[in-house]
């Protein structure tokens, strides 16, 4: 395989982070206007509900994709994710029924759950050791330049809000009756792309390897390792110690708190003293960081390895977060606060964000890679739905300030975990690594 096809054939299945970037973020610009649409403004039940829907899709997403990809190959899987992303777009900005709203959100969020795991793991499995870090780290790219797309089309699809207008003059808006529908619809364009462009690319190595010896053990005894089989062999004890890793790291990776900022950008500017108007602005300033700050960690994550990035990541977001929290106790406003904010960003993009689903991809077994990948990958969106479910009501009992200083708790609590278990996989073949964690050599 050439370099050329290889960078090709990654960048295709790292449009399924694209997707799944732009998908996730979009709804935070959306927001404000679909809530008076569909008059859920009063509700904090119901504004929790909207925003999260797509996040329970990512747990089934997640939870179908491990056995489904071991069963049916990795190609099927990321394809199939193509077409529910390409499904939800439309139909989100089709409906006018909140109830089928939130069923095309769910949609989408099961084509983000699909992407979200196998994306980075076909990825890993064509991916050489000496590149494999860089090559992954594509997905993560991908997953922030479509937060950057969706944060720079909602902010060139809003028209300028004048706040003085009352109730009833809102609802005729444009961006009330039409904007927020256009905001879904572009996603159509990259969703097609991809889903054209996946009929190219191979099926991944490992699965053809995988699937050659269930064949040859099929003709022996007839017996096909089951669904139930996997999970079963994954929670043996000679695999314990991997996947409680394996978890942590993924649930970190969400409740360091970090992404509240892009699916609750209105709620933290506007406390920091911005309307609406400057809080569009401030989301593009944080998505170009979190695009620059990714493409750093593509040159750091096989040069300074995948260990020292995330105790960077976890004990400088716990920093932040403390400065972060205090500023808000103290009513600081302006620019500094954006300054906070763009730091803790950029951050998590060039350590927790590229490097978790990096060893995600690489601490597990072939055998075990796919069920194993679904089992995290499920466990970091049971992260991400606690977290966004629990910020508006956290908010108001607590303040930002309150807020902010229990993420910085929870980032020092990840730092002393991963400095203690956080194994160094840079430069390993992955036969390598599963003969060392498996053996238990690092633990």
């Amino acid at each position: 395989m050439t370099r050329g096809f290889l960078l090709f054939i990654c960048l295709v299945s790292a449009m399924g982070g694209l997707l799944f970037g732009y998908d996730w973020v979009v709804i935070g610009g959306a927001k404000p206007f679909y809530e008076l649409y569909f008059g859920i403004s009063g509700s904090p039940f119901m504004q929790g509900l909207a925003m999260t829907t797509a996040l329970i899709g990512c747990l089934f997403g997640a939870m179908v994709a491990g056995s489904l990809s071991d069963k049916y190959g990795r190609k099927p899987l990321l394809m199939t994710s193509a077409v529910l992303f390409t499904v939800s777009a439309i139909a989100t900005g089709l409906f006018n029924d909140f109830t089928l709203f939130n069923i095309a959100r769910f949609i989408g969020g099961v084509g983000i759950g699909v992407a979200s795991a196998l994306s980075p793991m076909y990825i890993a499995e064509v991916s050489p050791a000496h590149l494999r870090g860089r090559l992954v780290s594509l997905n993560q790219m991908t997953i922030v330049l479509g937060i950057l797309a969706a944060q720079i089309v909602n902010m060139l699809l809003a028209e300028p809000v004048d706040e003085s207008q009352n109730y009833s003059v809102l609802l005729t808006t444009w961006n009330v009756q039409t904007g927020w529908r256009w905001m879904f619809w572009a996603e159509t364009v990259p969703a097609a792309l991809f889903l054209l462009l996946s009929f190219f690319i191979p099926e991944s190595p490992v699965y053809l390897k995988m699937k050659a010896m269930r064949n040859h053990s099929s003709e022996k005894d007839n017996g096909i390792v089951s669904t139930r089989a996997g999970l079963r062999e994954l929670f043996q004890k000679k695999y314990f110690r991997v996947l409680l890793l394996g978890l942590v790291i993924a649930v970190f990776q969400q409740w360091c708190g970090t992404n509240v900022i892009f699916n609750y950008a209105e709620e933290i500017f506007t406390s920091a003293g911005f309307n609406v108007d400057g809080m569009f602005i401030n989301i593009v300033i944080t998505g170009i960081a979190n695009v620059i700050f990714t493409f750093v960690a593509l040159f750091t994550i096989d040069r300074w390895g995948r260990r020292k990035l995330m105790l960077t990541g976890a004990i400088g977001l716990s920093l932040i977060y403390l400065i972060l929290g205090t500023c808000y106790a103290m009513n600081v406003t302006g620019v500094f606060m954006v300054v906070l904010v763009v730091a803790a960003i950029s951050c998590y993009a060039m350590t927790l964000a590229p490097v978790t689903w990096t060893l995600l991809s690489e601490i597990f077994p072939d055998r075990v890679r796919g069920i194993a990948m679904a089992t995290c990958t499920f466990a970091l969106w049971i992260g991400c739905c606690t977290l966004t479910f629990t910020f508006p009501p956290m908010n108001a009992a607590l303040g930002s300030s309150g807020s902010f200083w229990i993420y910085s708790a929870i980032c020092f609590a990840a730092f002393i975990y991963l400095f203690r278990r956080c194994p160094e996989t840079k430069g390993k073949t992955l036969d390598d690594l599963e003969k060392e964690l498996v053996n238990e050599k690092f633990f």
